[in-house]
């Protein structure tokens, strides 16, 4: 097996990593305390401009069409710098792969290139509700058909860029008659359709600079052709498209991990404790050992998930390992990290209490960890059966 990069992924990789440095490492602390929504979204749009927000996406609609390793390698070295600028780029690079998978070609030349070229700031991707989270086919948001419009009720959670996304991806209920996951369909919700509310941005643990919010709709009015794909055949494209993210979501949290490991390192090789650098010691050492052995493991299983999916094979148990595997080893990591800096590493004059609220809930979002190990597990026994 040859793990080698292309000429071209290593461009793209080193163009990410150039960015993260140069435009997003040092702002991520201001965007992290203050906040600056101008500053965010310029970052956004310089992101779009390199390419970034369309990864997967075809080069007619403005996509770079590099591949879903591509995808992983740039995830990562973004977020090394900004996890809040990374979940943005994560969603909105899987809102623009949904719609060139599933929906008509009218739809795919009117809003893909909008995502791609950085007009719509970002795309939102309206799945989760408060009943139904882990389960998403338990959703009540419903969508009925009147005369030429849809009609929409019903309120998702947790919308990454809720308050700035150009366009949504909504799911919703349009056959309460069919058994449960079977009569949802897809919708394409433009940011300005009547009767779309957008709630406040949620007070988070972490992650700040990026929007999350709760998305209302209240009587919104589609026009009929805003559904994507066939009508209630929504939910398989939710699931499919969910096993992506999770490679996003993994790419991540080996960012943050390797960016908080990496800053423990070279401080345990000048702090001196007994005479000596506290790198010395062999406790110390074990500690960075350990660290960077689960993040190389996890950058593997990432590595193999996406390279798998460029290929045109089953590559849903493996991003739901990968993306189990990093996003709990990374937190690991993190308070490893946190722990080699003593109590330097609680105040907040150095960045490691920011990875450490950041990588957080990368074990929860696009899926749990219980549920990812519930995937696996479903998919190892029907291997045998």
């Amino acid at each position: 097996m040859d793990l080698s990069l292309t000429e071209d992924q290593a461009m793209i990789k080193d163009m990410a990593a150039k960015f993260a440095q140069t435009e997003l490492a040092p702002v991520a602390e201001k965007l992290d305390q203050y906040g600056d929504r101008e500053l965010f979204l310029s970052n956004l749009k310089k992101l779009a401009e390199l390419g970034f927000m369309g990864l997967n996406v075809g080069a007619q609609y403005g996509g770079a069409e590099a591949g879903t390793v591509v995808f992983s390698l740039a995830m990562t070295e973004i977020s090394r710098a900004c996890a809040s600028t990374a979940v943005t780029m994560s969603v909105t690079n899987m809102v623009g792969e949904v719609i060139e998978s599933v929906a008509s070609e009218a739809q795919k030349e009117k809003y893909l290139p909008k995502l791609c070229s950085g007009e719509y700031a970002a795309g939102g991707f309206c799945l989760t509700e408060s009943g139904a989270g882990s389960d998403p086919s338990g959703m009540k948001t419903k969508a009925i058909l009147e005369g030429d419009e849809w009609v929409i009720n019903g309120a998702k959670q947790y919308i990454t860029s809720g308050e700035y996304a150009g366009v949504f991806v909504l799911w919703a209920v349009t056959d309460p008659s069919a058994p449960r996951g079977k009569g949802i369909s897809c919708f394409l919700v433009e940011a300005d359709a009547p009767g779309l509310i957008i709630s406040p941005a949620e007070k988070k643990m972490g992650q700040h600079a990026s929007a999350t919010n709760e998305v209302v709709f209240d009587n919104c009015r589609l026009p009929k052709d805003a559904l994507m794909g066939t009508l209630n055949q929504g939910f398989k494209v939710a699931v499919s498209e969910l096993a992506g993210g999770r490679i996003g979501i993994g790419s991540l949290s080996l960012g943050i991990g390797l960016a908080a490991i990496d800053f423990a390192r070279d401080y345990v090789n000048e702090r001196q404790q007994f005479g000596q650098k506290i790198a010395k010691f062999q406790g110390i050492q074990w500690m960075l050992a350990d660290a960077y052995t689960d993040l190389e493991a996890a950058r593997l299983l990432l590595m193999n998930a996406a390279d798998k999916k460029d290929k045109g094979q089953p590559f849903g148990k493996e991003a739901s390992m990968a993306k189990l595997f990093a996003s709990e080893k990374a937190n690991q990591v993190c308070y490893t990290a946190l722990q080699l800096m003593g109590g330097a590493g609680y105040i907040k004059d150095y960045p490691l209490e920011r990875y450490a609220r950041d990588v957080r809930v990368a074990s929860i979002y696009e899926g749990t960890s219980e549920i990812q190990r519930v995937i696996i597990a479903r998919d190892l026994l029907q291997e045998i059966n």
